[in-house]
């Protein structure tokens, strides 16, 4: 008779998560955090000094989780502060403003940073980083698209989102991924789950299109030199419109760049004798 009860559903353990916020000074690190945590926005700019520390609880799969944040000042002048804060971390949240491409190219600077301080035995491998390409409300100021965005952070195997502090777009969304994630990763071991590090487009191709993006002209677009002649063009040609063709290359911005390398090869062989 007792094996015809239903069985009383388990209680999984709350668990405990440390995530920090990395980026450059005004680029919204505490506005998302502000966001999520307390629904509001915050017009004003506040710099924060050395660290702002809080606590929440969120429910992730009927399970509650305690949620440690360490928001981390972006100026310089406070690297002596924050440099204690990176250890034992499970989640990053990495902030650039769309609208300002030196934020966004200073993200590698960030991840050197952190990889300093964790030092030989930390492993960023098993620390779940979220990329938000955040101010997207402001569209007339807008310089790093999505494409370039999204190819930097899944060509690293994190996690990406478009969000506004401001209207709330994405932010939701994003930490419940990212919380998602970092619950996976525990439940894993402390390691990221295989799964969540593939991506669907090897290095080559990802290196393949930065490059195009920052070609100065035609000839180095294709990757020949000015002078080349007809086969050597077309044969560059071919070589990356094998790599890059939106058929069979899955990474953001490859269609793009594979329109640029037609029309650099078009413009090439009207110049070749």
């Amino acid at each position: 008779m007792e094996a015809n009860l239903p069985k009383r559903k388990e209680t999984r353990k709350s668990l405990r998560i440390k995530v920090i916020s990395m980026g450059n000074a005004e680029v919204g690190k505490s506005c998302i955090i502000k966001r999520y945590c307390e629904k509001r926005f915050v017009p004003k700019y506040l710099a924060t000094i050395g660290i702002d520390y809080g606590v929440t609880k969120v429910q992730i799969r009927d399970r509650e989780i305690k949620v440690n944040i360490f928001d981390m000042a972006g100026h310089p002048f406070f690297y002596e502060v924050r440099n204690e804060f990176y250890k034992d971390t499970q989640g990053v949240v990495l902030v650039y403003d769309v609208g300002q491409k030196e934020s966004f190219d200073a993200l590698d600077g960030w991840l050197a940073e952190m990889k300093q301080e964790l030092g030989p035995h930390g492993n960023m491998e098993n620390i779940v980083f979220v990329v938000c390409a955040n101010k997207i409300d402001c569209t007339k100021h807008r310089c790093v698209d999505e494409s370039e965005g999204r190819l930097w952070a899944e060509s690293r195997g994190f996690l990406y989102f478009e969000t506004s502090a401001q209207t709330g777009e994405g932010i939701n969304e994003m930490f419940q991924t990212f919380y998602s994630a970092i619950v996976d990763l525990c439940d894993n071991g402390g390691k990221r789950p295989t799964s969540s590090m593939s991506v669907g487009f090897t290095k080559e191709q990802a290196d393949t299109i930065r490059r195009i993006r920052n070609s100065k002209d035609s000839w180095d677009m294709l990757g020949v030199k000015p002078g080349a002649t007809r086969d050597e063009v077309n044969k560059a040609y071919r070589k990356l419109a094998v790599l890059l063709h939106p058929d069979k290359c899955m990474a953001p911005g490859s269609e793009d760049a594979f329109k640029a390398v037609v029309n650099a090869r078009t413009a090439l062989l009207k110049t070749i004798k």
